[in-house]
């Protein structure tokens, strides 16, 4: 009788270890992007760090406050959010942190880590856990073009009764795969610095920052206000084919020997370091190009060279660690956030994008003018160029950004890499419903249902991106892409490699924080999320009426290749400084 005892106790005793069984259902499913084989399963040992993505209270308050204070026509325009005002929205309700918190620790899972707000939980386990705890199967998938590996999984599931509580599991379904640095057209050698100093005499065919003033109207006279701050991202994926570290030494004998105060400062994410700043090498041309042309053309304006370290379960080059650390800070944060690099929409799950986009709108209620590069394959994103549907980029299709296409020569035309089109993810915003249907009129029933006519429209503005100078390594390079064009502006998303429209956007990133000092000099506020200004206000651009990416043409007014058009400085800064 004392061994059925034993028996028995033993399985009591089992059973009480075990956790409860909950019914579970299919929460996120998708198919295998073309551009991912499956290699295997991942090793049943490894760790995941995973993410997962909680219900805010009132997303839709915190889009209300965003447009508010983003609205020219509103009395509270300029007034940002602090960091406590952004979490009362973000913050999930008491009963759903509760459940979820219950049901990890039912599967062992005590140690986490939430944002401030509470909507992200973060914590680590190993491969054959999170496939019985997610009913998944965790695989190492590789990138046809770039040799890169994730752990991802085709489906997973969650209790039904947290279903509605959590919105998204990170990584899960979700394939992005950041694109590859900027096209190198031309090496032109290692040219003595007299020579680089000197401003070239035909910008038609070689663009540098002097260039770019004379270009767009940007003064040369300095910044002076030490709160106006600029943030320049970039990525160190150790799986080999994106690593990029701003060089110091090639800025110092960058393009601009009157800017002899330029320099920048540096911010890990995620472990993230800047390689060159250690040994004295290893310059990335990308990251130098956004340091040189936001360095270069925001003169004496503070910027932050961010550095994301990698969490080799990110295929998203860090995009989540990155906005959910800028938001962990406390006030003041950046006023101009810049990034170059981005995937194509079709890769990430509409959760995720609609999870990241409303970081970005936290990021902009609290005045962070964020700018993307719209990507460097015209409409075909990074698939092949004989697609038969147009393939829009992420994060381009977020409304809550802003995001800068690419032009070429002198007098401007339309790039034709530079990505532009439609959001298949999320709908039109208001703001940009007269310029996009004035378009969508006229272009008529031409490549009709390729593209989604409802969609997000992309991108905002346009700047220089091709033919652009850069030193690398000590190396005058000529580059092209949408990520010359942000800077200028701002900053843009690349899509595909190469990268040709990231020169474009830090174009219009410079333009911004020099316009951001006259306003804080003046007593004034940044200008935070920058797009109701901007549509409101066509006349502060050229407009770009000529060449195509080639789905969508160039045209009078907005259109998806070069968006509002170039910036003209005088007339941007008359209409900022209008502001209250």
């Amino acid at each position: 009788m004392v061994f059925p005892s034993i028996v028995l106790f033993a399985l009591l005793a089992v059973s009480s270890a075990a956790p409860p069984q909950r019914q579970k259902a299919v929460h996120e499913r998708k198919t295998l992007p073309p551009s991912f084989s499956r290699v295997g399963a991942a090793n049943a040992s490894q760790s995941l760090t995973m993410r997962l993505g909680l219900k805010s209270k009132d997303t839709t308050g915190l889009i209300d406050a965003l447009m508010r204070v983003s609205d020219p026509a509103s009395p509270s325009y300029g007034q940002h959010l602090s960091q406590a005002e952004v979490n009362a929205f973000l913050v999930p309700s008491a009963e759903t942190t509760t459940a979820v918190n219950a049901w990890l620790v039912e599967n062992g899972i005590s140690s986490n880590k939430a944002s401030s707000a509470g909507d992200w939980i973060e914590f680590t386990i190993p491969v054959k856990q999170a496939n019985d705890l997610f009913a998944a199967d965790f695989s190492v998938f590789k990138h046809a073009a770039d040799g890169s590996e994730v752990v991802r999984t085709l489906q997973y599931s969650l209790p039904v009764d947290l279903q509605d509580s959590i919105i998204l599991l990170f990584p899960g379904v979700s394939f992005g795969s950041i694109s590859m640095p900027p096209k190198v057209e031309q090496e032109l050698g290692k040219v003595p610095v007299a020579k680089r100093q000197s401003v070239p005499s035909a910008c038609a065919t070689s663009i540098t920052p002097a260039c770019v003033q004379a270009l767009y109207g940007i003064p040369a006279t300095p910044a002076t206000q030490s709160t106006n701050r600029l943030a320049v991202s970039a990525c160190n994926l150790t799986s080999g084919f994106i690593n990029q570290w701003a060089s110091s030494s090639d800025l110092s004998v960058a393009y601009r020997p009157d800017a002899k105060k330029g320099k920048f400062t540096v911010q890990s994410v995620d472990d993230g370091i800047n390689v060159d700043l250690i040994f004295g090498l290893f310059a990335g041309i990308e990251a130098d190009l956004d340091i040189e042309y936001t360095v270069g053309v925001a003169t004496n304006v503070s910027t932050i060279f961010i550095t994301v370290g990698n969490n080799n379960t990110d295929g998203l080059a860090g995009f989540l660690d990155l906005v959910i650390d800028l938001l962990e800070q406390t006030d003041p944060i950046p006023q101009v956030l810049t990034t170059s690099y981005g995937s194509n929409e079709a890769g990430i799950s509409s959760a995720l994008a609609n999870q990241l986009c409303m970081a970005y709108a936290a990021l902009g209620a609290r005045g962070t003018s964020i700018l993307f590069a719209s990507g460097d394959g015209g409409v075909s994103g990074s698939q092949s160029q004989s697609c038969t549907t147009f393939q829009p980029t992420f994060p381009a299709g977020c409304p809550f950004i802003t995001m800068v296409g690419a032009t070429s020569g002198v007098p401007e035309t339309a790039a034709s890499f530079s990505s532009g089109g439609f959001s298949n993810v999320f709908a039109r915003p208001s703001y940009q419903n007269a310029a996009v249907s004035t378009y969508l009129a006229a272009l008529g029933s031409t490549n009709a249902g390729l593209f989604n006519r409802t969609g997000r429209a992309f991108p905002d503005v346009a700047a220089i991106g091709n033919n652009v100078q850069i030193i690398s390594s000590s190396l005058t390079q000529s580059v092209a892409g949408t990520s010359c064009s942000s800077p200028i502006f701002a900053r843009r998303v690349s899509t595909s490699p190469p990268s040709t429209t990231l020169c474009s956007y830090r174009y219009e990133y410079s333009v911004i924080s020099l316009i951001n000092d006259r306003r804080i000099a003046a007593g004034k506020k940044s200008l935070g999320f920058l797009n109701p200004f901007l549509y409101t206000n066509p006349g502060v651009f050229t407009d770009i009426t000529t060449g195509s990416n080639p789905g969508f043409p160039a045209s009078a007014g907005w259109d998806p290749v070069t968006g509002l058009g170039t910036p003209k400085f005088g007339a941007l800064l008359a209409a900022a400084m209008a502001l209250p």
